[in-house]
């Protein structure tokens, strides 16, 4: 009992602490919001900023400095495979939706979650443009700006509250005519998070989504007693060696299901 008490205790800590660092977080990518930005692109096609680098630098003061027994695994920082041998990881995305960030949509946000293993343990995602902040502990429900929310029960498909690439969509339309899909949401974890909070009954992710995109929004997802898996139904696990994942589904849970059978019998070429 006191191995769980201690266990507890420093779990309701590292809440407190997730909490405060991703406000504070939020509110320095709202000063720099909208402001001449120096940016470049990283790799292929990914944008990054100042305002990114300025963001994670804070995130990983507060969050190294409070448990430096953890491991840490963000967009912006350099990988670490130390992490591998951690029970805990940080896994953090400084702003998610740096494009929509640098045209001046808010269609962005801070996602950061806690992984135990390979599973999340802890998350919060705020888009401090519209003021939304998401948090859940495993067990303990999800919550936006405090108050319970819930994925959109039910089984069927209305179109325009469904989100995500158009042409994987459109394999779950049944009739022959055309589809409207919700408006593009920009931060993939925001779009994950409309379907916790019941306003998009399912979001898809398509292909090379990354851990840091997915963790926080997962656990949110699975409080608001809704689903979050690979295209297959395969449980999503974190912190492993490749940090690249398929694609993907969020939904309810019988939708989910619904969703993931037509797949099934279905498959992508």
């Amino acid at each position: 009992m006191a191995d769980a008490s201690v266990h507890d205790g420093i779990l309701a800590r590292d809440a407190v602490l997730l909490k405060e660092t991703v406000r504070e977080a939020g509110a320095l990518a709202l000063s720099l919001f909208r402001t001449e930005l120096k940016n470049w692109t990283k790799g292929a096609s990914s944008p990054v900023s100042e305002a990114d680098i300025a963001v994670n630098d804070l995130i990983a003061d507060r969050l190294r400095s409070a448990t430096p027994g953890y491991g840490w695994l963000s967009e912006e920082s350099a990988d670490d495979e130390i992490r591998l041998g951690k029970p805990l990881v940080w896994i953090v995305d400084p702003i998610d939706g740096t494009r929509g960030y640098l045209a001046g949509r808010e269609d962005w946000c801070v996602s950061v979650a806690l992984v135990e293993g390979t599973r999340p343990l802890l998350a919060a995602v705020f888009a401090p443009a519209s003021e939304e902040f998401f948090f859940a502990e495993r067990g303990q429900g999800s919550l936006l700006n405090g108050l319970p929310v819930h994925a959109a029960s039910g089984a069927e498909l209305d179109f325009s509250r469904v989100a995500g690439p158009k042409p994987l969509v459109e394999r779950l339309n049944r009739s022959t005519g055309e589809i409207i899909l919700h408006p593009r949401i920009g931060s993939l974890a925001l779009r994950l998070c409309r379907v916790a909070q019941g306003r998009l009954d399912a979001a898809f992710a398509g292909g090379q989504s990354r851990d840091w995109d997915l963790a926080a929004a997962d656990l949110i997802v699975q409080e608001a007693n809704g689903n979050m898996t690979a295209l297959s139904g395969d449980t999503i696990l974190y912190n492993c060696r490749e940090v690249t994942h398929g694609v993907l589904v969020a939904a309810g849970r019988d939708r989910h299901a619904s969703i993931v059978e037509h797949f099934r019998a279905r498959p992508l070429p």
